[in-house]
């Protein structure tokens, strides 16, 4: 499936409710714990409080960052909102956050804490990406940087209050190729596997906030990089043919996924047990872990990481491994960013059945939410979808879908590229001044702008912020006391646990 260029053309929206400031300031941003030196263009000594919300505003023939709203507009506003946050507590509400309602009376206007939430397990897959070693010159490419236990302090994300309890691998030998990233050099820390993601679970003062023992299974996908579109097969192959239990013989998801999740490789270390059984079995030793505590279960992803978090929590809904040993099920639930379609109708009606919970973050301008299915799927007419529904080549989207549109954004380029529209760090931005449709994009958190230009071009340029400007020191390149330059050698990664047949006994997933 080739990809060509969107044609998405940039708008600017203004804040009826804020106006601009003329006078100087600076505004400053964490990332990832480090406040950012972003300054305006027009700046001079205002400081907002910490708890106080910032409307940033912008009009198309004005210099974007010196319309920051003044303090004194919107204060009442500012003032009700944090009365609201004092009266309601995540911990209250967090199964409405989790879809408990199907986000009814959510989105639009969006609920001010499940945008924070959507924002916090953005960042969480983000911290994939940022994670991740792309570099064809290194041994370990195809790998995580750094270590399980040091993961969230490696990337300076050291307070987000959750511990990584395993890595999550896939062989390369499954479909969608270019998906994977191999290294050139002939000597590699594994032939046949990528790191794809991880599983955490919150700790003790995390799960106070949040009301309960949190379990977060991150799937990696793609930063701008498209070109896995490419491998996505056109046809659907039946759930139940690679060892998904499913009563339903026509619920079909798109092969390549199905593929990915299921498939394993004897002779690599990493890869010996598949996605499958690495989630499962994970999921299934931490709910054991906690049983007197009220646990979720959290799957997110961006792109195809979407897809993959989409297809495991449908199976561990699926096979119960969230129910507990006395029938309390734990609630699982989806947050999809960029995510493409995965199955059919059929897929769809059987998700729904089962209670799964998904919840779909999208630009609208992106490619990637349109594909596979993109003439037939969803939104066909009923009295065509009647006809081709079983066809092997028709889709559906899962879920219930949060739209978002970068060109309400004036902060972002007005480009035609389609990895831009894609790119995570743009989603997130987008979710931070997203109101509602029809409201004026407006951010109302201390997250940093120059993010989305981590790893893409799409920022405006009087911002002056470079283009994929995150990168790493000389490659990795380390000086020896004697003076030469070298790679050294990383610590040894996490495979699988010791106690990995227990529990795949346990599923009944043993061979």
């Amino acid at each position: 499936m080739a990809i060509s260029s969107s044609t998405a053309i940039l708008a600017v929206n203004i804040h009826q409710d804020s106006a601009p400031i003329r006078s100087e300031q600076r505004f400053q941003i964490p990332l990832y714990g480090k406040k950012s030196q972003f300054k305006c263009i027009e700046s001079g000594g205002f400081k907002l409080p910490k708890r106080t919300q910032r409307h940033v505003v912008s009009k198309t023939n004005e210099s974007l960052l010196s319309n920051l709203a003044a303090p004194e507009l919107g204060k009442q506003n500012e003032q009700e909102n944090e009365e609201s946050s004092e009266k309601r507590r995540l911990a209250d509400c967090w199964r409405e956050i989790a879809g408990a309602n199907d986000w009814a009376g959510m989105l639009d206007p969006i609920d001010p804490i499940l945008r924070s939430e959507l924002i916090r397990y953005g960042e969480m897959v983000q911290a994939c990406y940022d994670s991740f070693d792309y570099d064809l010159y290194s041994s370990y490419c195809g790998s995580c940087r750094f270590i399980r236990r040091q993961f969230f302090q490696e990337l300076g994300m050291g307070d987000c209050g959750y511990e990584v309890s395993r890595y999550l691998y896939a062989t390369s030998t499954a479909n969608l190729t270019k998906f994977f990233k191999k290294s050139r050099w002939p000597k590699v820390w594994s032939e046949s596997a990528n790191w794809i993601g991880y599983v955490a679970v919150s700790n003790d003062e995390t799960s106070a906030r949040l009301g309960r023992r949190d379990i977060v299974v991150s799937w990696r996908g793609t930063v701008t990089n498209l070109e896995w579109v490419e491998d996505m097969n056109t046809f659907l192959s039946p759930i139940s043919t690679d060892k998904i239990p499913c009563p339903d013989p026509t619920v079909r998801v798109e092969s390549g996924f199905l593929d990915l999740y299921t498939a394993k490789d004897k002779n690599c270390r990493f890869c010996k047990y598949s996605a499958r059984e690495q989630i499962l079995t994970e999921v299934k030793r931490l709910i054991e872990m906690y049983p007197n505590e009220e646990l979720s279960i959290t799957m997110t992803g961006h792109s195809l990481g979407s897809a993959l978090a989409t297809l495991s929590a449908y199976d561990v809904v699926e096979t119960g491994t969230n129910v507990r040993s006395d029938g309390r099920t734990v609630p699982v639930c989806v947050y999809s960013f960029a995510g493409p379609r995965v199955g059919n109708m059929r897929f769809r009606d059987r998700v729904e059945r089962l209670g799964l919970k998904v919840l779909r973050v999208l630009n609208i301008h992106d490619i990637v939410p349109k594909s596979p299915g993109l003439f037939f799927n969803e939104s066909m007419p009923r009295v065509v979808a009647k006809v081709v529904e079983e066809q092997p080549w028709c889709y559906s989207h899962v879920g219930v879908r949060l739209e978002l549109d970068h060109k309400s954004s004036p902060f972002l380029r007005p480009e035609e590229d389609v990895g831009n529209a894609h790119n995570l760090e743009a989603h997130l931005h987008l979710l931070d001044g997203y109101h509602g449709k029809g409201q004026k994009f407006a951010l109302t958190t201390e997250r940093d702008p120059a993010l989305v230009n981590k790893s893409c071009d799409f920022l405006q340029d009087h911002l002056t912020v470079p283009p994929s400007w995150k990168q790493y020191a000389n490659k990795g390149m380390v000086r020896t006391k004697d003076g030469r330059w070298i790679l050294p050698e990383r610590p040894k990664l996490d495979d699988h646990p010791d106690d990995m047949h227990l529990y795949l006994s346990k599923l009944g997933l043993s061979s």
